[in-house]
């Protein structure tokens, strides 16, 4: 059998079955190149409906470059070319196997599989961070990625340069019955086209459950849709959010990137222009859909989220959040503000897993007042269930892994586990402890990716220790080694240059104007989850202190960096590590404001921890007035009690009256802030008075955010602005007895005696 036969033969089975077919092509580019083409030819496919992802054109299709790929989301092919010579990037390769319809075939053009693993791409040199090298990097995740080339169904091996082939990838399916067409609810509220758009039973009940979102819903109404890549579920959506459009309602759809939605706006523009209801779209694809007195629009996860705080005439009356797997609880119970909202979201696959959703989400959802129905979708849209590409894709990328069931690990306390040093060899070894690993870290990071899953095999500057009870991982965290920087690097950083995976030294160098940051080494926490079955027991806080015992000798700081919540603060604080940085933009997807802490570990640690949180509390005053006017005052409340560094008053005796005046007397906060500023500082790092968190809040918002008394008075719940005007003053007062110095406390005798 030659490639054209097996071709044939693999499209014809793949018709039959309505699954699709995995061709491998290894060896020389060129020749598999030629190969892919005859491939195509023989297998009926036309160029138009094929797309090649490439660094360059070599087919007479489509192209895209691997960077690209997010592009063929949403969108179906009858073949897909991957051309991995030059690079295997594992997020790419998530993203475009599923644009492959049913009966087609997804071809992959692939080095000799045997020489593959040992050869380093491009992908292999963007896990080489300084000061590491690419020739570091090793070749593990192709190694098992081969490997299941090599013996999953439904995968044929072709060695182009030897002309045989290796595998047929032929699995001769049984017979299959046919689709049964969705029936279209009697009693539904949503036009008849509206079900009539539906492909599947699954989309119909979707669709159905969505209903809730309706305005004549007595009370807040909360839907989530759970599916699998491929069940529809973003067209669902659209179909649903359409449907409201129709009856008046604005309809606001989220996503962490608009190409997660984008079939939504397809599907609601689709369904309005069957009904005749179609009064104007903005771009193609649509971000905007447009009805004679409804909506339905695209926003950022952040912007979305402010539309709902607002909660005023321009706020929307229905929220889709499409891929909410992939952002993090604090950003998703924004959305609960919303009388009507749903939520949309991946059970297996690179956006984000359903399972964390759950997890992390789903009890403050049902705690809320919304009344909450769910559906799940089974039956895939554009390929036959048990499609073997699908599972394949789910075995190479790890996108179903999860962690130990619970019953395995309920009975784990710190005392009774074992920390453990997890080695990419020992991970590769073991299927089952790999997939524990990194089904625990998607189910607590909303950012886990399937590059992530090659970083813990191949990167050289990460390292995995975990907590195990009976050979199971209850505690995980995964550590990357930053710093250590030659000057040349350091000196490049500083003048604006970007290194990879040196997040702590290049905000340092980069932004805080610091030359020697990188020079010291450190051990950054990129990621540390507990299972979701044993949270809240003071596991994560032993496997911190388990690293701090390894490291501390090896390296001058331990360091993390996250999407800054007291929460998350309160935690990182408790276990040494102290706020050094936080950033003056949110993060896009989280709306998050992103700190950085340290732990040193050495003299060279300290002396970098010091002046960077000397410098941290000498400026934050300013910054909160500006850049950070509207971070949260609980997460300013937070990082202030998470920074270690004295803070300088330096009051002169004429401030000093000032403050002790408004606090026991007739000044007036308003006529000198600058003092009542370093003050608070003080107070919120140093703790040693006895506030009220809503008399802090006060002190955050007036006096360093620098609100007007009206906002700060209804923001905070007083009467009015007078009534917060005096509760500032006595705020002040226990900061003037503690820390005042003789002129300050004349001052408060001549009201006080």
């Amino acid at each position: 059998m030659d490639v054209e036969e097996l071709a044939a033969a693999l499209a014809a089975e793949a018709r039959r079955a309505n699954e699709r077919r995995l061709l491998v092509l290894a060896g020389d580019r060129a020749a598999t190149v030629d190969a892919a083409r005859r491939a195509l030819d023989a297998a009926g496919i036309s160029r138009e409906a094929t797309t090649q992802v490439a660094p360059e054109r070599a087919l007479d299709c489509e192209r895209v470059g691997q960077h690209r790929a997010a592009e063929l989301l949403g969108t179906t092919r009858a073949a897909v070319v991957f051309d991995a010579h030059d690079e295997l990037h594992p997020n790419a390769v998530g993203r475009v196997v599923g644009a492959v319809d049913g009966g087609g075939l997804f071809l992959l053009l692939a080095p000799a599989l045997g020489a593959w693993p040992d050869r380093r791409d491009e992908f292999d040199a963007s896990l080489a961070v300084p000061p590491f090298e690419t020739s570091d990097v090793t070749g593990r995740f192709r190694e098992r990625f081969v490997a299941t080339l090599r013996t999953r169904p439904g995968v044929a091996v072709v060695d182009v340069d030897a002309g045989t082939v290796e595998r047929d990838g032929l699995t001769d399916p049984a017979p299959r019955l046919a689709r049964r067409e969705a029936s279209i609810p009697a009693d539904r509220q949503f036009p008849r086209a509206a079900y009539e758009a539906c492909r599947t039973g699954d989309q119909v009940a979707a669709v159905r459950a969505l209903e809730a979102l309706r305005e004549t819903t007595a009370s807040p109404a909360a839907v989530v849709v759970e599916a699998d890549r491929g069940r529809g579920k973003s067209s669902a959506a659209g179909i649903a959010a359409g449907a409201l459009a129709v009856e008046g309602s604005d309809v606001l759809i989220t996503a962490p990137e608009y190409r997660s939605a984008r079939e939504a706006f397809v599907r609601s523009a689709a369904l309005l222009d069957s009904l005749g209801e179609l009064t104007g779209t903005d771009g193609d694809p649509p971000r905007r859909v447009a009805s004679e007195d409804g909506s339905v629009r695209f926003a950022t996860p952040t912007a979305a989220a402010d539309a709902v705080d607002a909660a005023d005439e321009a706020g929307p009356d229905a929220v889709l959040v499409d891929e909410a797997a992939a952002l993090p609880v604090h950003l998703l119970e924004r959305f609960l503000g919303c009388p009507r909202v749903a939520f949309t979201t991946t059970v297996h696959g690179y956006e984000g897993a359903g399972r964390g959703f759950s997890v992390r989400f789903r009890d403050r959802l049902d705690g809320s007042d919304h009344d909450v129905s769910e559906v799940s979708m089974v039956e895939p849209i554009r390929y036959a269930a048990g499609d073997p590409v699908e599972v394949w894709a789910f075995d190479a990328l790890a996108l179903d892994a999860r962690p130990a069931v619970d019953p395995l690990v309920a009975d784990a306390d710190p005392a009774g586990t074992e920390y453990r040093a997890l080695a990419p060899a020992d991970l590769l070894a073991d299927e089952h402890l790999l997939r524990e690993v990194f089904g625990l870290l998607v189910l607590a990071h909303y950012r886990t990716e399937p590059a992530d899953l090659a970083r813990l095999l191949d990167a050289p500057n990460v390292a995995v220790r975990a907590l195990c009870r009976d050979g199971h991982v209850v505690s995980i965290a995964l550590l990357a080694r930053e710093g250590n920087l030659p000057a040349s690097v350091r000196e490049h950083i500083y003048e604006g240059g970007r290194v990879r995976g040196n997040m702590l030294p290049d905000v340092l160098t980069s932004q805080l104007r610091d030359r020697d940051a990188g020079w010291p080494e450190g051990l950054r926490v990129m990621r540390i989850a507990t299972h979701h079955a044993v949270r809240s027991r003071g596991l994560g806080s032993r496997l911190l202190a388990e690293i701090r015992a390894e490291f501390a000798g090896e390296v001058d700081w331990l360091g993390t960096g996250f999407g800054a919540t007291p929460e998350l603060l309160g935690f990182w604080r408790e276990n040494g590590y102290r706020a050094v940085q936080l950033s003056t933009t949110r993060n896009d997807a989280s709306g998050e404001h992103s700190a950085l802490l340290l732990d040193p570990t050495s003299d060279a640690g300290r002396d970098l921890h010091d002046r960077t949180a000397r410098r941290f509390v000498g400026r934050i005053a300013a910054v909160l007035s500006d850049a950070l006017s509207d971070l949260d005052p609980d997460v300013t409340r937070a990082t202030l009690r998470a920074v270690d560094a004295p803070v300088a008053l330096d009051c002169t005796d004429w401030e000093w009256r000032m403050v002790a005046a408004s606090a026991y007397g007739p000044g007036q906060f308003d006529q000198d802030p600058a003092p009542f500023r370093r003050l608070a500082v003080k107070h919120l790092v140093e703790s040693d008075c006895d506030l009220s968190p809503r008399q802090e809040r006060l002190l955050v918002r007036k006096v360093l955010q620098a609100r007007g008394w009206p906002r700060v008075a209804d923001e905070l719940g007083f009467h009015s602005a007078g009534q917060a005007m005096r509760a500032l003053g006595e705020a002040f007062r226990p900061l003037v007895d503690r820390y005042g110095t003789d002129a300050a406390r004349e001052e408060r005798e001549r009201y006080t005696d």
